[in-house]
């Protein structure tokens, strides 16, 4: 039996934890932690069966895998007192691994994995497969409300003016190596992309301002000795307008694969 740490207790940590109250075969739910103490421990108690509210390191010690449910600032203490211990890591910010090959050595070195939820997004499975052969192109076609951008650093540096979007706008056009920094709260799913596929530098993002967009749009766009496919997905927001429910459906997926004895898919 796999005991899981949840570190945040927001839009993906509250129902990945409610999920494991449930049950789920193969794993169970032995401590979390947030930012928000008083909330953390009443949420927690709300459980069928309560886990204990714990510091970071009580957490990391009472588990044998800890999912990163918080942001990747965190994720920059998360990553390495988690791997230190040895214990394998789901991370969610994944936009953060591009800059931090260390934490891969990390988990190398200590005998631990680190997994990465497909997320908002569909298709890894067929670009890991395509990699298996020469891929010449992928690009992620991203479209959100244009509130859904807000705070990012490259709408700060440029000084858009999201209010003043009235038509669908693109925002930008580049690599992953420069959109993750740019867009680190709403681009995991790119990170996640170029992880699965041909790398950051060659990965690339086209980001649209949609005004009056309900739904999160993904179109995802690979070509190579394969043939070519494209896929598309409308994200239905969380309570969280960055974070698509999805993120935390294919956490809760991954979390069955733990304990799974059939895998299907590649």
């Amino acid at each position: 039996m796999n005991k899981i740490g949840v570190v945040g207790l927001g839009a993906i940590g509250r129902p990945v934890c409610q999920a494991l109250d449930r049950g789920i075969p193969g794993v169970t739910l032995a401590a979390a932690t947030a930012r928000e103490r008083a909330k953390g421990e009443a949420f927690l108690k709300s459980l069928s069966r309560p886990a204990p509210f714990l510091d970071l390191g009580g957490v990391v010690a009472a588990s044998d895998v800890v999912v990163e449910a918080s942001t990747q600032a965190h994720l920059e203490e998360i990553a390495p007192k988690t791997l230190g211990a040895g214990k394998d890591l789901v991370i969610l910010s994944c936009g953060a691994l591009l800059r931090h090959k260390d934490w891969i050595d990390l988990a190398e070195a200590k005998g631990c994995r680190i997994y990465v939820p497909s997320g908002a997004i569909v298709g890894l499975d067929g670009v890991k497969g395509a990699r298996a052969g020469r891929v010449t192109s992928v690009t992620l076609e991203m479209r959100k409300p244009p509130r859904g951008l807000a705070g990012a650093p490259y709408i700060e540096e440029k000084k858009i003016d999201l209010d003043r979007i009235t038509e669908e706008t693109l925002i930008f056009d580049g690599p992953a190596t420069e959109a993750c920094p740019a867009f680190p709260a709403n681009v995991n799913i790119l990170a996640a992309l170029s992880l699965a596929g041909i790398g950051p530098e060659l990965t690339r993002l086209k980001l649209y301002a949609v005004p009056g967009l309900a739904r999160n749009t993904h179109r995802v766009t690979a070509e190579g000795e394969f043939g070519r496919f494209t896929l598309e997905i409308e994200n239905i927001p969380s309570e969280n307008p960055r974070t698509g429910r999805l993120s935390y459906l294919s956490t809760i997926a991954l979390l069955r694969e733990l304990g799974a004895t059939l895998r299907v898919g590649t």
